[in-house]
């Protein structure tokens, strides 16, 4: 092969407007897209039929889920002596009220110290104001969940806004320790209740949790030698509740498909296989679930993961977390860099991602990500994650540098110096994966 100027043996040109036909389908043709919904399952078919203009080897398969279903939320707050009623929705994996109105005395906690306290039954049949949505903490989880509190009033301390966020529960924490009817509210709220001494709440909540079912979509571009091993690429196409999902993650579906379209062009001697995973909003079941299923599979062919989720904001920086040995640094700061894509790197597994369970399964690899505040995407879960807020021009580049890296992968001479992941990284991704996935 002959190398371009800058070393590479292939470049690539994405098409920003391929880009934004995908993600437009998704959220403006498609809309909210729930694990288990049929508004996902059309997501999948769509992204489907998309993969096959580019190869004939496009499956899905299907693994169990729960969908969450709700009617009714109605949150109400007692004011000088008025109910006021305020925005506010279900988390996934958590039950409803029933249909009943439950009343309760309003108490404040926060997530970060306040499991310090040996005793939490001060808690017991309280409406429970708790500043941080994500308990990653087993234990922590399972004192909350024995103290009862009426029901769980849930703050995203990373974002002060007036609006709620909308997430869910961990889906093996749930099935270990059980659930009260848990809600997401906006910051400012609970500010002003705290502020104002406001002292009780009442909720009602029609919801139920359905099995249903939850999808990947995988499309296969097998290599000249078929014993060669895999290179695998994901983004997720579901959404958490209200919100149609743009830039989490409509966008890292659409590289997917960016991906089977520039690389069915190209000669390569290890396969891909391009994958559109479901249910990544119930803690990546679906990745979780394929991984489960083909462990084996993996273990023996799996060789990389690239995974995109949330990298399109408009303004920002990148943030990638890499599973890596330092080889693949090397040429993934090649790639990168010479489409002046410039990143902050951290080696620490993160379990929120799809690229997370192929970590656990062995398979090194990296997540994509674009920040645009400390905390993150000031539009995360939210109803204003649109497609106003991505760049798209920007998010090609960001194709066409994965597929100098993921071309780069597949054509190795030799990839003994690209394999696994870092001795030391291991014991943390077995351990997070365990803990907060129920591990294999």
């Amino acid at each position: 092969m002959t190398c371009n100027k800058k070393g590479f043996t292939m470049d690539f040109i994405a098409s920003a407007e391929n880009i934004e036909k995908i993600v437009r389908g998704l959220t403006d043709d498609i809309g909210v897209r729930l694990a288990g919904s049929e508004q996902e399952m059309q997501a999948s078919k769509y992204l489907a039929s998309e993969m096959g203009k580019y190869t004939p080897n496009v499956s899905i398969e299907e693994f169990p889920c729960n969908e969450r279903i709700v009617t009714e939320e109605h949150l109400e707050l007692l004011e000088n002596g008025q109910w006021r009623e305020y925005p506010c929705s279900l988390f996934s994996s958590a039950p409803g009220t029933k249909g009943k109105t439950i009343e309760a005395e309003l108490v404040f906690f926060d997530k970060d110290t306040g499991y310090q306290r040996e005793d939490l039954s001060f808690m017991t049949g309280k409406a429970l104001v708790h500043l941080g949505c994500h308990i990653e903490n087993e234990d922590d989880y399972r004192r909350l969940m024995e103290a009862r509190p009426a029901f769980i009033l849930f703050i995203d301390a990373r974002y002060p806004a007036d609006k709620h966020l909308n997430d869910g529960l961990f889906p093996a924490y749930v099935a270990k320790y059980g659930a009260v009817p848990c809600m997401n509210v906006a910051y400012q709220h609970a500010w002003k209740w705290h502020q104002e001494g406001t002292l009780k709440a009442r909720l009602r909540v029609e919801a139920e949790t359905r099995p249903s079912m939850t999808s990947v979509v995988i499309a296969e571009l097998p290599g000249s030698s078929p014993d060669a091993g895999f290179i695998y690429a994901g983004g997720h196409h579901d959404t958490q509740a209200g919100t149609v999902g743009a830039d989490d993650n409509a966008i890292g579906s659409a590289a997917v498909v960016e991906l089977a379209r520039l690389l069915s062009a190209t000669k390569h001697r290890r396969g891909y296989r391009l994958c559109s995973f479901g249910a990544e909003e119930q803690l990546s079941l679906g990745s979780a679930s394929y991984v489960r299923r083909h462990r084996e599979e993996l273990a023996q062919n799996g060789l990389f993961m690239c995974n995109f989720d949330s990298f399109g904001s408009a303004l920002g920086w990148d943030n990638f977390t890499l599973n890596a040995s330092e080889d693949v640094h090397r040429l993934i700061k090649k790639c990168f860099n010479s489409k002046n894509i410039y990143y902050n790197v951290s080696n620490a597994p993160c379990p929120y991602t799809d690229q997370f369970p192929f970590a656990a399964a062995g398979v090194p690899g990296i997540w994509i990500s674009r920040v645009n505040c400390t905390a993150g995407l000031f539009y995360h879960h939210r109803i204003d994650n649109t497609p106003d807020k991505i760049d798209f021009t920007m998010s090609a580049k960001h194709v066409e540098a994965s597929a100098m890296l993921l071309d780069a992968l597949a054509n190795a001479p030799d990839f003994s110096v690209y394999a696994g992941i870092p001795a030391a990284e291991k014991p943390g991704i077995a351990s997070l994966f365990n803990q907060v996935y129920g591990g294999f």
